[in-house]
This record gives C-alpha cells, structure tokens and sequence, in this order.
C-alpha cells in the first residue's frame, strides 16, 4: 500500500480507512476508504512495515525529508513511537483531526487506553520539545511536556494549576517589637507561640538564656507581620511595613516584592510558607502547623518567577528530580508585584 503527499498531509487509499483509521486511530477519514495522515502517522506506517512507500519513498528517505521540512519532526516521531509502543492512540493537534477539532499549541492528544478520538475523552495534551529548547512558563498549564534529550530518552513532565488548601489557623499577637538587622530582624519580646504555633521565624539561642523570646525573622515575615500591624521597628513612629520592604528592596531588589507577594498568599490561604534554599526553592510549605515540635514533613517546594519566564527543560527536569527525590511536588509562582498569582505544579508523569 502506498501513499502520496497533498500539502503535508500523505494521502493512502485501498481498503485504508478500515486497515488504519477505524481499528486503530491513525488519520482522518477523506472520503470513502481514503484516509489522509500526518508525517508523522505516515513515518510510523512506514517504520512498522504497513505503508510501503509515499510517493516511491521508504521510511528511511521519507523520514529524512521530512525532518527538513517539518518542525520538530524526529523528536515529535520519537515520542509518538513511545505513545504507541505504551498502548495508546493519538491524534496530532491540528485543524480537522478527529479529536482535536481546530489548531492547538501542543503536538499530541493522546486519549485512555482502550479510548479512541472519537470516545469525547483525553487522557494527555503533549508538547515536545528538545532538551535544550526554551519553554514559555505561561504556556504550560495543563500539558504534558514530552522533553528528548540528546540520546533520544524521553522524559514525561505533568504540568497542573495548583490549589493550596491549608489548615493552620493561628492568629499573632499585635504587640511585637522588632529591630532590623543586616538581611533579617530580630524580634525581641516574641512569645513562644509565635514560633511554636504560628512557625514565624526562627529563636535567636536556647531556651533559658539571656537571650531568651528572642526570634530572629527573616524580611518577608517581618513584612508580612508589619503590613498587618503585628509587628513595629526600631523607632515606634515610622511605618514599620515601609521600613522593612525598603530593606527588603535593598537586599534583594524587585525580586523580594514577588516573593512577599507570595509568601502572604500562601498564609492567606492557611499555608506555612519556610525558606526553602536547602532544596534550592524559594520556599518549602506546610499546610498545616498545630506545635513545632510535632511537625509533619512539608508537601510543597516554591519557586517564585516571572510571568514572562521561559524554562530550560534541563532546568525544569532537575527541579522536579530534587523535589521528588525528597517527597516534594515542585510548584511554581508564577507573579510580577502587583499582579496576580499562577501557581503551576510540575511533576514527573509516567504514562
């Protein structure tokens, strides 16, 4: 059985409507039993033996031409191979695929095992990309990004908005004293609930010293405390909140307000938002805090960025690696200082 190509679409007829499309999902129907494919169904007709030729052409020139005219054509035939080695069927994201209805920025819908594109169901929306192609962070939400690496591996990443729902209800007292110090403030007069219950902060020594009540915070809780009238600084008269972002701004720049932004977002919505840069994040969270010293693990690593950040994918990879390897979903903040806040969760998808 041959095909010929019309465009960029190889057309096959003969018995190939029944043959192809509705035993087994490749194409769209043409009229009658002929069926029009993309490339890249055309390829893997052609690397599996079922299509003889297109236009006189083999798998081997085909698949060369093809990959000089075609974007991103090996790497999408790597992955629609591997989709159909798993046992799925899967439509290219194009005008008048069945399942997919109009163009579409991924590459793939790839429906339920046992489903084809015409059940009205989709298991995976998925956009290829090369290892060393840079993502738009905006682009990502509800796709699976299917990454080929240099040696062909492909890695599968679920990218999902995240929802945080924390349970920690603790309410500072509005009488704390405070002083700026260097990139931190040290809170002198905070009782032990405020570490203990609310985990703000960190204590400056041990218990029973000199010292003792004495907690040390880091700017974006100082801030957070002082924008709510929590907290005062140094001289009882000045805007706390003004202080405290000033040093902030100083420290850090323009990035601090984004962090600030998030981290009163996440205590906002019940959410212990703690450093995370053991891990290499922003933050680490909790959703809910009953006594420091019967503290669950955190769920959450965040990393604040920009809206208009674009990910490496070998960046990405490594994030969503360490935060798996420690029990963590990596999610990510999308925000600038005033607007709103993405929040994208990214995990590693087998599927």
């Amino acid at each position: 059985m041959d095909g010929s190509l019309r465009g960029d679409v190889v057309r096959v007829g003969g018995d190939a409507r029944q043959r192809f499309h509705d035993s087994r999902g490749y194409g769209r129907p043409a009229g009658g039993n002929r069926i029009d494919l993309s490339r890249v169904e055309a390829a893997h007709l052609l690397f599996r033996g079922d299509l003889d030729a297109v236009d006189g052409r083999g798998f081997r020139d085909f698949f060369v031409t093809s990959t000089g005219e075609s974007d991103r054509f090996a790497l999408r035939f790597l992955v629609y191979v591997d989709l159909r080695e798993r046992g799925f069927y899967l439509s290219p994201a194009r005008d008048g695929w069945p399942g997919v209805g109009a163009a579409a920025d991924y590459d793939y819908a790839v429906y339920p095992r046992g489903k084809g594109p015409y059940d009205g169901d989709v298991a995976y929306r998925v956009r290829v990309v090369g290892e060393r192609q840079p993502v738009a962070a905006t682009r990502l939400a509800g796709r699976v990004l299917a990454v080929v690496d240099e040696e062909s591996e492909i890695t599968y990443l679920d990218v999902a908005r995240h929802e945080f729902d924390g349970r920690t209800d603790y309410e500072p007292p509005a009488s704390l004293r405070g002083e700026l110090l260097d990139d931190r403030a040290i809170c002198w007069n905070a009782p032990n609930e405020l570490y203990e219950r609310g985990f703000y902060g960190q204590p400056l020594t041990g218990r029973e010293t000199a010292a003792d009540g004495a907690l040390q915070l880091s700017l974006v809780e100082a801030a957070a405390l002082a924008e709510r009238g929590y907290l005062t600084v140094d001289d009882e008269e000045s805007d706390a909140y003004e202080a405290v972002v000033d040093r902030g701004r100083s420290v850090e720049g323009e990035r601090f307000d984004r962090r600030l932004r998030v981290y009163r977002a996440l205590r906002d919505r019940g959410v212990v938002p703690k450093t995370g840069f053991k891990f290499g994040a922003d933050f680490r969270t909790y959703a809910e805090v009953e006594s420091v010293e019967d503290l669950g693990h955190s769920e959450n690593l965040v990393r604040v960025i920009r809206p208009d950040h674009e990910f490496a994918p070998r960046d990405l990879a490594l994030d969503v690696r360490l935060a798996g390897g420690v029990r963590k979903r990596m999610v990510f903040a999308l925000t600038d200082a005033n607007g709103g806040i993405d929040w994208l969760s990214v995990a590693r998808l087998t599927p």
